[in-house]
């Protein structure tokens, strides 16, 4: 069953990277990444970040209540932030325990554990971020899927994208 599960996985996210290289718009792109990102890892919600300057745009989500969409932070006060300045994946278990975590944007929300993949780690476009209403660590097997999806998000947003950092 585990075997079934992951294959389908892999063909989704096989899919998934064809239609991105298809993609001609930056909605479709952020439909296309939010809605794979949540179901890939199993996740309560799941968001596209565009960095913006010395910002963090939360430019679209699919999650089971409203998030942060439409939204802009200090790059140097959120999370997504964060892995794109250390160009690394951030797993954050439990948001309780990690000081990276600004409380006061995350207490009235569902999420309590979270992964946020940096979009083009040599030069972050943005992030693709999950969340779970529960405390727990990504799998290995989820950060692969979605470091894969990021890899492909980036190459979308640099064909869609080509003068810009993300925005």
């Amino acid at each position: 069953m585990e075997v079934s599960r992951l294959l389908s996985k892999d063909d989704m996210l096989r899919d998934v990277v064809a239609a991105l290289s298809r993609a001609r718009t930056l909605a479709v792109v952020q439909q296309l990444v939010r809605t794979s990102a949540r179901l890939l890892s199993d996740a309560h919600g799941a968001t596209v970040v565009l960095r913006d300057g010395d910002r963090c745009y939360y430019a679209d989500e699919d999650a089971i209540s409203p998030l942060w969409k439409g939204q802009r932070f200090p790059i140097t006060e959120c999370i997504s932030g964060w892995a794109m300045l250390a160009r690394l994946p951030a797993v954050v278990p439990d948001i309780r325990l990690d000081e990276r975590i600004p409380m006061d944007a995350y207490r009235p929300t569902f999420v309590r554990s979270l992964a946020m993949i940096p979009v083009r780690p040599a030069d972050p476009l943005g992030a693709v971020g999950v969340y779970w209403s529960t405390a727990r660590r990504a799998t290995d097997e989820q950060l692969a899927l979605l470091s894969t999806l990021a890899d492909a998000t980036g190459a979308a947003l640099e064909r869609l994208l080509p003068e810009t950092h993300a925005l």
